[in-house]
């Protein structure tokens, strides 16, 4: 769950309510001079924001790991935006002044996808380039180098890379940046690398007892993520309990968000990106055909159960910002604690497996495959995607 910032939590509400959304920089002493820029560059850096985010919510079944033990996940994913401290670092000279490294130990209220997404778009669409001004473009590029480059660390820290640009990049983000608190405030614990892919890969591990030990957090990661779509980012503002929790509520990409992080499950337990049937080397290939009835049962079950929640999904009423209360986000909550259900199911039946050396070595090939074909499949389009997002923001400025 991402640390929501109590100070925003008033002003998130009141300016959802109103439908639209405070400047960045509308304080007085703040220098407001526009950026010389085109709005054609502004738009195109709004859908490669799309695309760079979709990714991103492609991976949330596998947040652990480097994600999490780097403190990538709440760094560059963190909402609502600290609209308040925002505008404190605008007009702050000397933060200005560098821009660059000081965004490094900024809290994660400011950072990542959604410091970038509340300076480009209003209200669902790309922003008019003409409220844009140079302050909020130096700002929103470091925050998009930024971002880039926590991105390098997933990649390269799970495919293993020792060399390379972005094995570099890797080595200088952790270097230059430290753990985050609770609060999504930086502390003095500093990173050093770690190759995740083989930890998971090669048991026993740092971080698993056995093959299947590594096999059953392919469940729970799924697990996580769904647990978090249906009780949090959809079930806390629809609840009444937070209506400030609302993901992605500038560029009206909720829903969108939803549906790829049910998407990573499917890829995570089919064993591979875009994955609609299981493969061959995937944790659901091998309960269906493992000869175990009761297994068999409860592989199709989950099947059954994820078709279902991604049409559940689907046909949440658009945008969620603006429709979180409609009666189809309680459908989607409802079939996604059905599918999150399925798998628990499925997860007690595995763990019986254990000793087994059978389904040890079985599970070998889908921790590899999972690895391979999921996680750095997926974490390498993200870096793709996000060093393009970076250099269309870049472009923005004529």
């Amino acid at each position: 769950m991402k640390k929501i910032k109590s100070v925003t939590k008033a002003l998130m509400i009141g300016l959802m309510a109103g439908g639209v959304f405070a400047s960045c920089s509308n304080d007085d002493d703040v220098n407001t001079e526009i950026v010389s820029g085109s709005q054609a560059a502004l738009d195109a850096a709004c859908a490669q924001w799309k695309v760079a985010r979709a990714d991103w919510e492609n991976s949330e079944a596998f947040l652990f790991g480097a994600a999490d033990e780097y403190s990538i996940d709440p760094h560059t994913d963190t909402w609502p935006v600290d609209q308040s401290a925002l505008a404190g670092v605008l007009r702050d000279g000397a933060v200005m002044a560098d821009i660059e490294n000081k965004v490094k130990q900024l809290n994660s209220g400011l950072l990542g996808y959604h410091g970038i997404e509340y300076v480009l778009y209003r209200n669902g669409n790309p922003r008019d380039i003409n409220q844009l001004t140079d302050l909020e473009y130096k700002y929103v590029c470091a925050v998009a180098k930024d971002l880039y480059q926590a991105t390098c660390v997933l990649q390269t820290t799970w495919d293993g890379a020792k060399s390379g640009t972005r094995y570099e990049e890797t080595i200088n983000y952790l270097r230059s940046h430290n753990t985050l608190n609770d609060d999504g405030d930086v502390t003095n614990e500093g990173l050093s690398y770690k190759n995740f892919g083989a930890n998971f890969k090669n048991t026993p591990s740092a971080d698993y007892e056995s093959d299947l030990d590594a096999t059953i957090q392919i469940i729970e990661g799924a697990r996580d993520i769904i647990s978090e779509v249906g009780g949090s980012k959809i079930g806390l503002p629809w609840s009444g309990e937070d209506a400030s929790y609302i993901e992605s509520p500038y560029a009206y990409n909720s829903i969108v968000d939803f549906y790829d992080n049910i998407i990573s499950c499917q890829n995570a337990l089919y064993g591979g990106v875009g994955a609609t049937t299981p493969n061959k080397e995937s944790l659901i290939y091998f309960c269906l055909n493992a000869g175990n009835a009761n297994l068999k049962t409860q592989a199709q079950t989950v099947q059954n159960k994820m078709d279902a929640a991604l049409k559940a999904i689907g046909s949440m009423k658009k945008p969620f910002a603006l429709n979180y209360k409609d009666a189809s986000a309680k459908t989607a909550i409802d079939a996604l604690d059905e599918l999150d259900g399925a798998l628990d199911k499925l997860e007690k039946t595995l763990e019986t497996y254990a000793g087994n050396s059978t389904v040890e070595n079985q599970c070998k090939v889908i921790n590899a495959n999972y690895v391979d074909n999921v996680v750095v499949e997926t974490y390498t389009s993200l870096c793709n995607n996000a060093e393009k997002l970076y250099n269309a923001i870049k472009a923005i400025k004529k």
